[in-house]
């Protein structure tokens, strides 16, 4: 039997996804990235300097935080004070990763890129969800810089955006909620370019195994999501982006 959604959605449909930019006032940049129920405010900060391993290279750097609010969820979570749990601190090395992939870190300088992602309500995606908005706000604040003349041109490369597949009994499904993420057979994040290049796969079956077959199905589903994300992305920042 076919799964049904619980949105009633088709199974390679997206959740609505939304950028508000300009979210708060202090950042350089502060977009909140919407899918479906889930919300996550991605900040971005710029800050002169690079950690001491790049001092002296020219070279600039980015680095991610990611934080949950206590209220994100339907039971309220502690906060992550003295020591971040594995979960978090696996998820904002990954959006880093990601982020890191679409500059050109040379012509950053030694300038240091913080992009704070900050879950105000989870629904699932909530990692897929900072990467997409997080390269939003990554771009916002890049043009910013060029605009103030503190760069010369926007060192980004490429557009980057994050996705989620699953497998729920034989069928593949776009975008899990949370309610589909607890039922998956196997469950997917994708990061990819906007030449549909992977950056990141991170995928385990929960349960059992999974064949090549619907590792592909689940690939080409996923490519799908990114091509529409990639253009919400384009729509957001229409007019915001220098040619």
């Amino acid at each position: 039997m076919t799964w049904q959604r619980p949105d009633g959605r088709p199974l390679d449909r997206l959740r609505p996804v939304s950028f508000e930019l300009d979210f708060t006032r202090f950042a350089k940049s502060a977009v909140l990235a919407r899918c479906g129920n889930t919300q996550v405010l991605c900040s971005v900060t710029v800050t002169p300097g690079v950690p001491k391993f790049l001092q002296d290279s020219g070279q600039g750097w980015l680095t991610a935080e990611y934080r949950m609010l206590p209220s994100a969820t339907p039971q309220r979570q502690a906060r992550e004070l003295l020591k971040l749990s594995g979960r978090t601190q696996e998820i904002q090395r990954l959006i880093g990763r990601s982020l890191r992939a679409a500059l050109d870190l040379k012509s950053l300088g030694e300038r240091t890129i913080i992009v704070d992602a900050d879950v105000l309500q989870a629904d699932a995606g909530t990692r897929t969800t900072a990467i997409t908005g997080g390269w939003v706000a990554l771009a916002d604040a890049l043009n910013t810089l060029v605009r103030e003349g503190e760069l010369d041109r926007s060192p980004l490369r490429h557009a980057i955006a994050a996705v989620s597949v699953g497998l729920i009994g034989e069928d593949a499904v776009l975008d899990l909620q949370y309610e589909e993420d607890v039922a998956a057979d196997v469950d997917f994040n994708v990061v990819m370019t906007e030449e549909l290049q992977a950056i990141e796969l991170q995928g385990t079956a929960e349960d059992g195994s999974f064949s090549r077959t619907h590792l592909n199905q689940l690939l080409d589903l996923a490519e799908r999501g990114i091509k529409d994300l990639l253009a919400a992305q384009k729509q957001a920042l229409d007019g915001r982006i220098e040619p």
